[in-house]
């Protein structure tokens, strides 16, 4: 795997991915528990401030971003993010040098304190760790310090730099 790939350029924009973990959650098998995550989010309230709501987050993010939704997987990123770089831009870096198509998959996560969580992404055979932050009642993904550098760069300059760097996927 090189370095331009998409998980890295999601949490770092292929230079670096964000955080680290290692707890599998079990189901429950209780059909008549109350809705967590995604459930609970989809129908107007808060998202559980769960492992297993930090997930389902985390999965959705994935799923955005390896489908090319790169508008949907910014408003999933925090609110620092989402100031390092607008989603127009955000959206234009990734279009130009981000591989898209491929699953990306969790295989792991755990509890980092009461508001953070730690996930485990894997694509193809490599993992990367990121994470997740409960903020205004959400999971967010929170970008890696060297991706927020890169983004502030803005898009015209963030794709120079990649492409410089030979991290573009679509060089």
């Amino acid at each position: 795997m090189t370095h331009n790939h998409p998980i890295r350029r999601l949490g770092a924009l292929a230079l670096i991915a964000a955080a680290t973990v290692a707890f599998s959650s079990a189901c429950t098998g209780d059909d008549d528990a109350p809705a967590t995550g995604a459930a609970q989010a989809a129908a107007g309230g808060p998202e559980a401030k769960t492992v297993d709501g930090a997930k389902q987050a985390a999965q959705t993010v994935f799923d955005r971003f390896a489908g090319g939704d790169f508008a949907g997987a910014w408003d999933m990123y925090t609110a620092a993010g989402k100031q390092a770089i607008s989603k127009d831009d955000y959206v234009k870096l990734n279009q130009a040098c981000s591989r898209k198509g491929l699953a990306i998959q969790l295989t792991s996560a755990r509890m980092e304190g009461t508001d953070r969580a730690v996930v485990i992404a894997k694509q193809l055979v490599a993992a990367q760790s990121y994470t997740m932050v409960y903020e205004a009642d959400a999971w967010k993904l929170e970008p890696a310090k060297e991706g927020l550098a890169i983004y502030k760069l803005g898009a015209a300059k963030a794709i120079a730099a990649q492409k410089k760097a030979g991290t573009c996927a679509n060089q």
